[in-house]
């Protein structure tokens, strides 16, 4: 299992686990929490999913695609160098204990 912490706009903290090849985002949705609506079940045509990538993780992400890229420009929160839609973060054992803030 993968750990995620999530920051929700709250400032609450939510410790998660996942498995290897989940998305972000599913394991997010499946608690509830606070943010992550998803309007489109991680089939990337919205910006319901998006969060904050914590500095010391960015590199371990593969960089967002054209298509995640175009659809952050739909986010009704502040994009960020660090921004990225939660559904297109894969699950791997690198990113075990990764950090993901919910823009408010």
């Amino acid at each position: 299992m993968v750990k995620v912490r999530f920051i929700e706009p709250s400032g609450d903290v939510r410790d998660l686990e996942g498995a290897v090849g989940q998305s972000a985002m599913e394991i997010a949705v499946a608690a509830g929490v606070d943010g992550i609506e998803a309007q489109c079940g991680g089939a990337l045509s919205c910006a319901t999913c998006h969060v904050y990538v914590a500095s010391e993780w960015a590199d371990r992400i593969p960089t967002a695609n054209d298509l995640e890229a175009d659809m952050l420009g739909f986010a009704t929160s502040e994009v960020r160098e660090n921004s990225r839609l939660s559904c297109q973060i894969k699950l791997t054992e690198a990113l075990d204990g990764l950090e993901l803030e919910i823009p408010g």
